[in-house]
């Protein structure tokens, strides 16, 4: 992995932490979660304050993040909100962090600046050993406080001043000032600098979930299912459908019948031909890989005389995909694609929707030549697959993934993925007021009109 490391294309965005004051800090709420704390004088944290090398350390990936459910946080600032989120167990989670961060974000900035906040993202279920225990997860709520408390103690101060203000002879009660002064002390003036975090709650549908060899959970949709890469056996009682990756007809099925995807040719606002084009080049780099060839410093027109030199060797999604690309960009007739052939999935890209991101991570799970898109939606399956390629392969993935996506990565996923906001009808004219007849309008202001006032 040192190559994908190299070119900040794993561990990148992490936040370093090396001031010793952080460190205390962070060893403070460490202890405060898991009773157990660090001795490196310099990490790196993600989004969630989770230390690949604490990991190391304490031989323990899932030091959060028990059992991988009800994943803990450590915030040391407001610019976690940028990082990565490591070993992700749910694909919401990430999106949960950040969307908490922002919208506390002027709490979180005066909390982190003398203490560190440690919380926990929290459901009902503390392990998912049972399947049965995956679908009572229905609501994700964060809790979050710093080391000392200070945010528990200003929701009891405030409820102290509310007594004080309301109570009518609460002028004269020395034990209840007594403990306002003790509590002010901690917090400050919480009416002047209220120390409120919002109570954030969490609808979760439809959602990934590693568990269980890596489970789509689609329940929120009109016709619900789930999907997983695993043995579907276990997961056979939790709804009435239940499917395999390999089950390529159902799949395409539901994803039809709910509207979650669209023909990539057919999208609007993006160059269909053009990415599926490099989707057979990456294509053609998966069969070169088979068949031992060096591709090292291989540029896209290297790879597209390969193809063309090795046509009769290519798999057979290239060669519909070819038929597409020239469909799109000289006309003729509309090559038909079921969802049998090896391409289909390679054709779609997710609608419009919801959920387009959790459709588009299942996509890169079904398209795993696609490298471009399996790195941007599924990490994790990325990471895993990397492993087992040749040196040739990696090499040239790496050096496209530095060259291509990470110098714009939010003008890749646009030009990928993004939607076009959809043209807006023109507004009709307002309707004609009706004229009052010419005696009423003589009587209004006379027979020369209105006169103007004077300045």
């Amino acid at each position: 992995m040192n190559r994908l490391i190299a070119n900040g294309l794993m561990f990148g965005n992490l936040i370093p932490v090396t001031a010793p004051a952080l460190i205390e800090r962070y060893n403070r709420a460490l202890h405060h979660l898991t009773g157990k704390r660090t001795e490196l004088t310099d990490f790196h944290i993600d989004i969630s304050g989770y230390s690949p090398e604490i990991g190391d350390e304490l031989d323990d990936p899932l030091y959060l993040n028990h059992n991988g459910v009800n994943r803990q946080f450590i915030l040391l600032g407001t610019d976690q909100k940028t990082a990565p989120l490591l070993n992700a167990k749910f694909s919401t989670s990430r999106g949960i962090m950040r969307q908490f961060i922002e919208e506390n974000e002027t709490q979180l900035f005066a909390l982190t600046a003398r203490d560190a906040v440690a919380g926990e993202l929290v459901n009902s279920v503390f392990s998912v050993a049972d399947p049965q225990r995956l679908m009572e997860i229905r609501t994700i709520r964060v809790e979050a406080d710093t080391t000392t408390g200070t945010v528990r103690d200003a929701e009891e101060l405030g409820q102290l001043t509310d007594r004080f203000l309301q109570e009518e002879d609460a002028w004269f009660d020395d034990v209840l000032i007594a403990q306002m002064i003790t509590i002010a002390k901690r917090t400050g003036d919480v009416t002047r600098n209220p120390v409120r975090l919002k109570r954030m709650e969490f609808r979760q549908d439809n959602f990934w979930t590693a568990h269980f060899g890596g489970t789509y959970v689609f329940r929120g949709l009109e016709h619900p299912a789930i999907v997983t890469a695993g043995d579907p056996a276990p997961l056979a009682t939790l709804m009435d459908h239940v499917f395999d990756t390999g089950a390529r007809n159902r799949i395409a099925r539901l994803l039809d019948l709910n509207g979650l995807v669209e023909p990539i040719v057919k999208a609007r606002g993006i160059d269909g031909a053009a990415i599926l084009r490099q989707k057979m080049d990456f294509i053609v780099v998966d069969a070169a890989q088979e068949a031992g060839m060096d591709l090292t410093g291989a540029t896209r027109r290297d790879i597209r005389t390969l193809a063309r030199a090795h046509a009769d060797r290519l798999p057979p999604e290239y060669h519909t995909l070819r038929r597409l690309v020239a469909w799109a960009e000289e006309g003729g007739t509309w090559p038909r694609v079921s969802s049998e052939d090896p391409a289909y999935f390679y054709t779609l890209r997710a609608a419009d929707v919801a959920d387009r991101d959790l459709v588009n991570m299942l996509l890169a799970e079904l398209c795993p030549k696609d490298v471009r898109q399996l790195y941007i939606c599924h990490k994790e399956l990325f990471y895993r697959l990397y492993a087992g390629w040749s040196e040739t392969k990696k090499s040239y993935v790496a050096d496209f993934l530095a060259r291509e996506y990470a110098v714009d990565k939010a003008g890749a996923r646009r030009a990928l993925f993004g939607h076009e906001a959809p043209m807006e009808e023109p507004a009709p004219p307002p309707p004609p007021q009706p004229q009052p007849p010419r005696e009423e309008m003589i009587a209004r202001v006379g027979p020369w009109g209105a006169i103007p006032r004077r300045r």
